[in-house]
């Protein structure tokens, strides 16, 4: 595992209440300035070392990490990031769908909700990816629910309210 992996690591691990703020403050400014960037030119690669692109969107290093350890999986060819130092070639070629898919899935609002994602997708397949999302996180029954009155599972052949149900 590279330094600079580690030093992202420990970065979001130790951070206390009176850090956070200000770390969040830093991470979100930096990600929201690097996907508007990406956003404004969704079908070109993002490519050059991760210390060039760091010193492009002003951002430390350690912050740059962060952000490819984040977009790793909604791209066409993910990063080796935990082996990434400074002098490491970064590709960022965007899967649009996933990107805002795993956005949605982050609680990301400040991202999903970027405008240049109208443009992207639209906003029907916004709609719809959205819903896909949304009933992602549905949680439905393997079994149907057993009634009072139906025969108790168990196979005792009494009703389930004087069988298992009963203390329920």
């Amino acid at each position: 595992m590279s330094a600079l992996y580690e030093q992202w690591k420990n970065l979001i691990e130790n951070q206390t209440e009176e850090t956070f703020q200000e770390f969040w403050e830093e991470y979100s400014g930096a990600e929201k300035k690097i996907y508007s960037d990406i956003l404004d030119r969704p079908e070109e690669k993002m490519t050059g070392t991760l210390g060039e692109l760091a010193e492009k969107y002003q951002v430390r290093p350690v912050i740059f990490m962060g952000f490819l350890d984040g977009i790793n999986e909604s791209i066409k060819t993910p990063n080796d990031y935990e082996n990434m130092d400074e002098t490491s070639q970064v590709e960022v070629e965007i899967v649009p769908e996933t990107l805002f898919y795993n956005m949605l899935k982050a609680d990301a609002d400040y991202l999903y909700g970027l405008p240049q994602w109208e443009n992207i997708l639209g906003e029907e397949k916004m709609v719809s990816i959205a819903k896909e999302y949304k009933n992602s996180r549905t949680v439905r029954r393997q079994e149907p629910k057993v009634g009072r009155n139906d025969p108790c599972p168990c196979g005792s052949g009494r009703k389930y309210k004087h069988c298992c149900g009963k203390n329920k």
